[in-house]
């Protein structure tokens, strides 16, 4: 029985983290230019579980797809904002 009990307790602790995809929608109104597109979406390919992303000059937001246990929505507005685009989380 101890022997049961420790395997299921190393099987927690080893076990990966799994995390959901969640989508979030970033509003970006500063974004006037294709210049500021190509920022804005080179600064969301380098977070860490980031899926597929798309960034529209038009509609002045990104739509980003990403691994909740890698990453936040706060990480993607910081990223966002420290390449010079603020963005705010569309409701």
């Amino acid at each position: 029985m101890k022997e049961l009990i420790a395997a299921i307790v190393l099987a927690r602790l080893v076990a990966p983290v799994w995390g959901t995809t969640r989508t979030v929608a970033l509003a970006i109104p500063s974004m006037q230019c294709a210049m500021c597109l190509g920022t804005v979406k080179e600064a969301l390919s380098k977070v860490p579980g980031l899926g597929k992303s798309t960034v529209s000059l038009a509609k002045k937001d990104a739509v980003a797809k990403f691994d909740d246990s890698k990453t936040t929505v706060a990480a993607l507005t910081r990223v966002t904002r420290d390449a010079g685009y603020p963005s705010t989380v569309e409701r």
